[in-house]
């Protein structure tokens, strides 16, 4: 049973490290959003995965606490990418419904 726990924890050692390298790689910041998402994921996995290896409820209170944090934290971050005007689009570029575009007659 030991061969499990094994493969367990190097399968999530490496979503760590996966989760490592985009959030240094980017390149936007919902790119790093979700891989912090990600490692916060494997990191309460890891916890729950050592807690029932050992039987050691003790660890629950600090799973929720992170779990509540991952959630606060992924939602202040969309609500701050929501707010924040598009890159790359200019307002003028935009058509809206009902107007009309560049070279369109009236008829």
């Amino acid at each position: 049973m030991s061969a499990l726990w094994v493969i367990v924890a190097v399968l999530l050692g490496v979503a760590a490290l996966l989760c490592t390298a985009r959030l240094l790689l980017g390149p936007s910041i919902l790119d790093r959003a979700l891989s912090v998402d990600v490692l916060l994921a494997s990191a309460l996995t890891g916890l729950g995965a050592y807690a029932a290896y050992f039987r050691d409820p003790t660890i629950l209170p600090i799973l929720l606490v992170l779990s509540l944090l991952g959630f606060v934290g992924s939602i202040s971050i969309s609500k701050f990418v929501a707010r924040r005007p598009e890159e790359h689009v200019r307002p003028e570029d935009t058509i809206h419904p009902g107007t009309k575009g560049e070279g369109e007659s009236s008829e």
